[in-house]
């Protein structure tokens, strides 16, 4: 009978594939350690940038579940059909900040608007991530989009941006908060939070793209106690509404 019961839950068990937009990889991985601890399910993590990945999944890559980093796209697939309004979810607010691999540096307003302070600026490619779209915004909010566009260096999403300056090739750059936060990094360099009311607010969306009985169980889990901890300790905001 231990047997028998071994072999039918082996037969039910799937994994999924799941896009994951670069800022949120660290969490995630959090995420699919404790998912699959009370799941008999597995995830498989693709990771990029959120345009890439809408783009991907309109040409019919077979990803079960898409978490961006923005809500245009996940809605978007929607609209095209591609998902259904039910499998719309909003699971974490992101936030932007400042950082350099340089520590003991007072990072804030003042340091980013006097342009003296670094010669060169990394933030993603607004086109494709949602955290590039955030850090134009900043620098259109504080006058210094003219200013910096000499200096400016763009990855495709958010992870490249970040290594950009974690390597050297840029002073500074508007990455994710969670970025910063990474247990490598603890005691590492220097970051500010920028004020949210500098950008739009990153609500990041997630749409679940086929039914199968793993991706429901996986959209139940996301809204867990578990995930609002892990979301917190990793640089996120709860999405409005939750406990």
């Amino acid at each position: 009978m231990a047997i028998c019961l071994s072999y039918c839950a082996g037969a039910f068990a799937e994994t999924l594939n799941v896009a994951v937009a670069s800022n949120f990889v660290a969490a995630m991985q959090r995420i699919e350690q404790a998912f699959e601890d009370n799941s008999e399910h597995e995830l498989q993590l693709i990771r990029g940038s959120s345009g890439k990945h809408y783009a991907q999944i309109s040409n019919g890559a077979p990803f079960d579940i898409f978490l961006s980093a923005d809500q245009h796209r996940p809605r978007r697939l929607v609209e095209e059909g591609l998902a259904g309004e039910s499998h719309l979810i909003t699971y974490a607010q992101g936030q932007l900040a400042l950082w350099s691999r340089e520590s003991d540096l007072l990072l804030d307003r003042e340091y980013l608007l006097n342009t003296d302070n670094y010669d060169v600026i990394a933030i993603a490619n607004p086109r494709l991530a949602p955290y590039g779209q955030a850090a134009t915004e900043v620098f259109s909010n504080l006058g210094l989009k003219s200013l910096v566009s000499e200096g400016l260096v763009m990855g495709e999403n958010i992870a490249q941006a970040f290594q950009f300056v974690f390597s050297g090739n840029a002073d500074l750059g508007l990455v994710a908060y969670s970025q910063a936060m990474s247990p490598n990094l603890l005691g590492k360099g220097s970051v500010w939070l920028v004020p949210s009311e500098l950008y739009q607010p990153i609500k990041q969306d997630m749409v679940i793209l086929s039914d199968s009985t793993a991706a429901g169980e996986f959209a139940a889990f996301m809204k867990s106690d578990t995930v609002s901890d892990i979301l917190l300790s990793t640089g996120y905001l709860l999405p409005e509404g939750a406990p």
